[in-house]
């Protein structure tokens, strides 16, 4: 059967990506659309073809084979929360000095921070997902730690005894932390069990820990507690927050940022 021309397109695109993606990692899906001159939602629609070999995983273009990578969708691509995601780590990435030691914890609010940092700033950073790492790894002037262990799919995450241990050896000097819900009597909570310990271990051996969420986090309980809020120096809030919300915060150092 005949390929309609959209087929065709599409065939060509993807061939282009590979070849991008096999010559130098992980492609931005951003840049993507830049250089085959067609929009984000295109080269996302491209991704989830049933014929693509390749995927999406925190807004890179990735081989489909490798470890987290994830066909994309749609349902993801319309987070009605990314906005406000990256309202929040642009303020946090404010918090950010040059030779910092960092320690930039897992999830999809994390890959807007890792972007909004400076691009030639000097850092010294230590995580423990591949699309953190991702990210990172293209920063001339970041010294990047990746912590090992076994591979978790559902968060693209490596944990293991050995992995806690090396991060509490490097020591940094702030962690910033993403977080499933906030709740003001029970505090910070994730999804993922396995990851409570490593964010547990980065706010002891971090001198300050800040937490960096989108406004649907506050008011909401995740399985897995691993923090009482007091433990951050601030927390950044991305959207704008009801004003009886903000009352069952208002004694924490919460920073709400809004679009202007």
């Amino acid at each position: 059967m005949r390929k309609t021309a959209g087929a065709e397109a599409r065939a060509v695109r993807l061939t282009k990506m590979q070849e991008l993606v096999e010559a130098g990692g992980p492609l931005p899906i951003k840049l993507a659309a830049h250089r085959l001159d067609v929009t984000e939602m295109t080269i996302r629609r491209d991704l989830s073809a049933p014929e693509s070999p390749l995927s999406a995983l925190g807004g890179y273009v990735l081989a489909a084979l490798l470890p987290g990578a994830e066909r994309y969708s749609l349902d993801e691509a319309s987070d009605q929360h990314a906005a406000n995601k990256r309202l929040a780590c642009e303020r946090a990435a404010e918090w950010v000095q040059p030779h910092d030691s960092l320690f930039i914890d897992c999830g999809t609010t994390m890959v807007h921070f890792a972007e909004a940092l400076p691009p030639d700033m000097p850092l010294s950073v230590v995580c423990y997902s591949t699309n953190i790492a991702a990210v990172l790894s293209r920063r001339p002037n970041t010294q990047l730690m990746l912590m090992g262990g076994l591979f978790h799919p559902s968060s693209a995450t490596f944990f293991s005894d050995e992995g806690l241990q090396y991060l509490n050896k490097l020591g940094v000097n702030k962690a910033f932390i993403s977080a499933g819900g906030l709740d003001p009597e029970r505090g910070a909570s994730c999804s993922n069990f396995h990851e409570v310990p490593v964010k547990q271990a980065a706010i002891r051996s971090a001198s300050q820990s800040f937490l960096v969420v989108d406004e649907s986090k506050l008011g909401t309980l995740r399985p897995a507690f691993f923090s009482p809020l007091d433990a951050f120096a601030r927390i950044a809030v991305g959207g704008v927050v009801a004003a009886a919300v903000k009352k069952q915060f208002k004694q924490l150092p919460m920073e709400f940022a809004r679009a202007s």
